[in-house]
């Protein structure tokens, strides 16, 4: 797991936690914008085969424009990528870009850049822990989870 990312992994199927990520974000208050299949697309474009995978582009819109209001060129780390990874049949990794790292892109981030990267993460890592809330094997990068 990578020191940008948010990371569970669960002893769920693929699809099982493929489904939970998706209510946990909107419990969170996040919609779904974009999704991109690996699998598919790495078949189509490339003929190779790899393990499930999705990334899902979540966004909570309020916290979006307040991102842009603070910092507009803060627009090309949005949404906030979830990736939802088969490793194994009853085993999946979710990793989410880890918002407090936006901060770090910025020179001289305002605070209210820095509360909404906060806020962003608190929600993520909540939905991550419900996620986790059946069987897990692991959490990462100081999540507590």
């Amino acid at each position: 797991m990578a020191d940008y990312t948010l990371a569970i992994t669960t002893e769920r199927t693929y699809e099982e936690t493929l489904a939970a990520v998706r209510e946990q974000l909107a419990e969170a208050g996040f919609g779904v914008l974009t999704e991109i299949d690996l699998k598919s697309t790495l078949k189509t474009k490339l003929d190779v085969d790899v393990a499930p995978q999705v990334i899902l582009g979540a966004c909570r819109p309020q916290l979006a424009h307040q991102a842009l209001q603070a910092e507009p060129s803060i627009a090309a780390l949005l949404p906030c990528n979830v990736v939802v990874r088969s490793v194994g049949e009853k085993a999946t990794v979710v990793e989410a870009f880890d918002p407090a790292m936006m901060t770090s892109f910025v020179a001289e981030p305002s605070e209210a850049l820095r509360a909404v990267s906060e806020d962003a993460r608190a929600r993520l890592l909540t939905a991550l822990s419900a996620v986790a809330a059946g069987p897990i094997a692991s959490t990462q990068n100081g999540g507590q989870a």
